[in-house]
């Protein structure tokens, strides 16, 4: 069940104001600045993808090693985590300004770019644009480091990964296809950031009490 919520994490990332308005541009980084091919769009997708996934994944390893490390002092952990990500969703809802979360639009200038350069553009946008996913990558390492275990948070934040990037991928594809869909989460981005909140503070108040644990125990 945690692999579930972090990889709805991961698409909700997807959808927030300081990514989504730039897909079209990074769509045509993929395609290397010319008319657009779906082949070349999908090779650079998958470069890209590829490149913050290695990136996100060596965190959960680091998450998942602190957390082990610091496993005799449970209680503690969670509460943090729990606060943590509880200021993360208050973040979201507007009630806090943390404006480390505002994110980099700087732009990438490319004239070809295939596999490899996608993966290097990929490791660039996991660091760069770390304070714009922020608050739902934070949550997911948080998640990470209560597994108490490399290997579980290492699947974490591949969860995670996952969730960010098959909306790429697909958006990579149909692209002139989502146009619509892509305004209309554009148009309605106060909701979106009001229900992203509200999932981060539930969550949030879940870790920090212990319930989550109970609860995902309880389901697994």
């Amino acid at each position: 069940m945690q692999y579930v919520i972090v990889f709805l994490e991961g698409i909700i990332t997807f959808i927030s104001p300081c990514l989504l308005p730039m897909l079209p541009i990074y769509i045509s980084y993929f395609a290397g600045g010319g008319e657009r091919s779906v082949k070349k769009s999908l090779i650079g997708a998958f470069g890209f993808v590829t490149g913050f996934t290695l990136v996100f994944v060596a965190l959960g390893a680091l998450a998942g090693t602190i957390g082990g490390l610091l496993s005799r002092y449970e209680t503690m952990v969670n509460l943090i985590s729990g606060l943590i990500v509880i200021l993360f969703g208050l973040n979201f809802l507007g009630i806090l300004k943390i404006h480390l979360f505002r994110g980099s639009k700087r732009a990438v200038q490319t004239d070809n770019m295939g596999f490899f350069s996608s993966v290097l553009f990929g490791i660039i946008f996991s660091i760069g644009w770390t304070p714009c996913v922020g608050a739902f990558l934070g949550s997911a390492l948080m998640l990470a480091s209560q597994q108490g275990h490399v290997a579980e948070g290492m699947l974490m934040l591949l969860a995670y990964s996952l969730g960010l990037g098959i909306p790429f991928i697909l958006s990579a594809v149909l692209i002139d296809y989502l146009k619509g869909t892509f305004d209309f989460i554009k148009r309605n981005y106060d909701i979106v950031n009001k229900i992203s909140g509200g999932l981060l503070i539930l969550i949030g108040i879940l870790m920090a009490t212990g319930l989550l644990g109970r609860l995902l125990g309880l389901l697994s």
